[in-house]
């Protein structure tokens, strides 16, 4: 290795007592008694990384490594014993924990160790004399430690007037100073004849910037360096004395309580100092570990940091402090980057579905399907599905069994009779007691991002003056755009695109249609009678027995029982009935064990009425039909598919047409297509011209109540007015739907299934429905196939032909413990809400 000798001059090591002194007042003192030759330096050296030190030729400083790479430099250095020598360079950046030639500045000062010290902390202490100034040229190597290429610096210095000048300059500078500095500097600087180590002396004791001081680290030219750093001590008095200013300025106009928040604050420098921290410094704390845990992404934790800043500076007693801490504690207990992991076993999740939920095969697959998808590609975004069917059905029971397939939280939220588009989107801070929207709020809850989140009742939302939250969902239902939802109180993007957002509802027709596009729909139509026998015994009845402090030893219910409570005291297309009813028997035999009974019960379909008294509803077909004039149409409403009479009568007039029964106009309109197409085609349906001129017909659709709109009774209304022309009754176990053109044709309708189901349970047998619904039979199951006959009508004329010939009979399961067909009393007949046929 190749030595050269450095051209500044550099002192003997000073007295050890000396650096121990240095290092207590933690000041950079000039050396005294240089020599005229320094020591000789080698072309590479150990380079030691200083985050926030300047360190000048001719000054003692002390320095605190506590980096592995640092302590292991020292230790080799200072056992190698001779002049320890060592280069330090200042960080550009104190962050850089590992920093690299781009992380240094090129001008070092090459130093010598004097004194090591460990600390129990882990630490090392150093006291290390500047010697020269060098240049680093590379970095050679980086482990264990750096070791840099290095080429001394040589300073440039010529005597005369001007340099005297300025020397007189700094020292009447810094005399202005003098209060403001330790002695023992004014000392040093007093006895510093040299120009060259009078700038180095006061440019690494006074307080300037890093940049300030490595500027004139940097600077070789004395005459340069002293007008440099006369320009940084002009600056720092000018500082100085409009600080000085402005404390005098703002004191004279100070008030009482900047007088107290003044004092608060130097009585909290002071606790700090004590380690006695106020009860606000402590929760500022809290919040902060809080937010760091939290993992919020860049925005959330600038704006969470700026918020906390503010908090700091306010009075407890002050009415924002409470409102910036709750948003703060919002902001740290979101789940920003918490999630579930999913469970993608396919044969697992179908055993948990399956437990859970009897058939429903549709969504069941859809499930699956996302979560082999979801298998393949890690990254794909939540669907968001619409369960659309009765009440009773199992919807939102189904949410719960879907997350816990998946193995995700579940958030349910109810959206029934919500008119606030805040309640979606939240309040922003300004407003008194402000909350996040319940998205947001139902995150906070679940604990995780990737919820299965429930949005029940969705058809019911409604708007007012204050918003429509019906247009708020159009953006969190969207897999385009909720990746940067902003609710209005946190007024910061939320990612809610790794959500399973399922919606449900009663009925599609009152979502708005933006809305309804947004989701993927999947009916449930309602369930056959062997359907919820099954749905009983696996799950109401265990479920039942067990809310009642039961067992099968205890009561046991049949069948035959099930399907008398099905048939004679509900009428639904879901079970909350059923269940209702099975845990009335459940209760009162309770009672009875309470009351002493030992014996098991048995509940078969001949005890039922001595549980749930008599029968609540009967089967009307035969007591209202049979008669000329009498049809049977079948009608959709929410809450399941249902029969419904259309009543027709003639009487002596002059032609005219009443409607009665509370009917919308698309029902109206249907009734008059009918009439027209019957006076149209008399010869062809076998009626009397001439009757339609002197009869004033009357229809009439019970109970007259409840209001009933739609088309598709347009076959009913017709046959209806056929059979009263003909003086023909109808066959009583036929019942049929569609809608009817002017020509005679039979146009689609919707809700097949659930119309279906309704004529079952009102002990239909044959059904009349439109060709192009044949479809929608697909989905029926296979037990109610085989109790029904089905015929497809293209026209009108297929209908007429079906009216009055005997239908086809299919033997029927027998129905245990339904009750004879009579007039029930104080029924309430068979009606639909509006727009129920669509």
């Amino acid at each position: 290795m190749s030595k050269r000798k450095s051209k500044t001059t550099a002192g003997p090591k000073p007295d050890p007592a000396a650096a121990d002194e240095s290092t207590a007042e933690g000041r950079a003192l000039a050396v005294p008694d240089l020599e005229e030759q320094g020591p000789v330096l080698p072309d590479r050296l150990p380079v030691l990384p200083l985050r926030a030190d300047v360190v000048f030729p001719q000054t003692v400083v002390p320095l605190v490594v506590n980096r592995s790479a640092g302590m292991k430099l020292i230790d080799e250095v200072y056992a190698s014993g001779g002049d320890r020598l060592i280069g330090l360079a200042t960080q550009k950046s104190p962050e850089a924990e590992e920093p690299g030639p781009e992380d240094l500045y090129p001008t070092i000062c090459v130093g010598s160790i004097l004194k090591m010290l460990k600390f129990p902390d882990g630490s090392t202490r150093i006291v290390c004399q500047g010697l020269v100034r060098a240049r680093l040229t590379a970095l050679e190597r980086a482990d264990p430690y750096l070791v840099g290429r290095i080429a001394p610096m040589d300073e440039q210095a010529e005597r005369g007037e001007e340099l005297d000048a300025l020397v007189h300059l700094i020292n009447g500078l810094f005399n202005r100073l003098s209060d403001n500095v330790p002695e023992e500097l004014q000392v040093a600087a007093m006895n510093t004849r040299d120009p060259a180590r009078l700038a180095d002396l006061l440019g690494s004791s006074l307080p300037f910037s890093i940049e300030e001081k490595q500027a004139l680290l940097a600077e070789l030219d004395v005459k340069a360096r002293l007008m440099t750093l006369g320009q940084f001590l002009t600056r720092h008095l000018n500082v100085m004395e409009l600080s000085t200013k402005i404390q005098n300025q703002v004191g004279s106009e100070i008030t009482r309580a900047q007088r107290e928040h003044f004092l608060r604050q130097q009585l909290k420098a002071i606790q700090e100092e004590l380690g006695e921290m106020e009860p606000e410094a402590a929760e500022a704390r809290e919040l902060e570990r809080k937010i760091r845990r939290a993992k919020l992404p860049p925005e959330a934790r600038g704006e969470a940091r700026r918020e906390i800043d503010r908090l700091s500076g306010m009075h407890p007693s002050s009415a924002e402090y409470s409102i910036v801490r709750t948003y703060v504690d919002w902001l740290a207990s979101l789940p920003w980057a918490k999630a579930s992991k999913d469970h993608l076993d396919l044969k697992q999740a179908r055993v948990v579905l399956d437990e859970d939920h009897f058939d429903l095969e549709k969504i069941k697959e859809r499930i699956l399907e996302y979560l082999a998808v979801r298998k393949l590609k890690k990254d794909m975004k939540g669907p968001i599905l619409c369960f659309a069917g009765p009440p009773g059905t199992g919807k939102t029971s189904l949410g719960r069994s879907i997350a816990r397939a998946m193995g995700r939280e579940f958030v349910r939220i109810s959206l029934g009779g919500i008119h606030d588009e805040a309640e979606i989107r939240g309040h922003r801070r300004t407003y008194v007691a402000a909350m996040p929207g319940r998205i947001i709020q139902g995150l906070r809850k679940a604990g995780t991002n990737n919820p299965v989140f429930m949005l029940d009742e969705v058809d019911k939302l409604g708007a007012d003056f204050r918003g429509d939250p019906s247009a708020a969902l159009l953006e969190v239902l969207d897999p385009e755009q909720n990746a940067t939802f902003r609710d209005n109180y946190l007024d910061i993007d939320f990612d809610l695109s790794k959500i399973m957002f399922i919606a449900t509802a009663n009925m599609l027709e009152s979502i708005p249609q933006p809305l309804l596009d947004r989701m993927e729909v999947l009916e449930l139509p309602g369930y056959a009678e062997e359907e919820k026998v099954l749905i009983a015994q696996r799950f109401l009845i265990p479920k039942q027995l067990e809310g009642h402090g039961l067992t099968g030893k205890h009561l046991s219910i049949g069948d035959d029982a099930v399907r008398r409570v099905i048939a004679d005291y509900t009428r639904e297309a879901g079970l909350r009935n059923l269940e209702r009813e099975l845990a009335a028997i459940c209760r009162k035999v309770a009672r009875r064990r309470a009351e002493g009974q030992k014996a098991g019960t048995a509940v078969g379909a001949d005890d039922v009425p001595s549980y749930l008294g008599p029968p609540k509803h009967f089967r009307e077909v035969a007591a209202r039909t049979g008669v000329p004039g009498v049809a049977t149409g079948l009608a959709w409403t929410p809450t399941g598919g249902e029969i419904l009479f259309i009543e027709a009568t003639g009487m002596p007039g002059k032609g005219g047409l009443t409607l009665t029964g509370l009917l919308g106009e698309s029902m109206k309109e249907s009734a008059q297509a009918a009439m027209s197409y019957l006076k149209t085609h008399t010869k062809q349906l076998g009626i009397d011209q001439a009757r339609f001129a002197r009869t004033d017909v009357h229809i009439h659709v019970p109970a007259g109540a409840v209001p009933k709109d739609g088309p598709s009774a347009g076959v009913a209304i017709a046959a209806a007015l056929i059979s009263l022309f003909r003086d023909e009754p109808i066959h009583r176990d036929l019942a049929m739907t569609g809608e009817l053109t002017l020509t005679g044709r039979v146009l689609p309708v919707g809700g097949v299934k659930e119309k279906v189901l309704g004529a079952r349970r009102a002990g239909i047998t044959s059904v009349l429905l439109p060709r192009y619904n044949e479809k929608d039979l697909v989905d029926l199951p296979e037990e109610v196939k085989a109790d029904l006959t089905f015929r497809g009508v293209e026209s009108l004329d297929d209908v007429v032909s079906a009216l009055f010939a005997k239908p086809s009979k299919r033997p029927a399961k027998p129905k245990s413990g339904a009750t004879r067909p009579g007039k029930p009393p104080g029924s309430k007949g068979a009606g639909v809400p509006r727009r129920a046929s669509q």
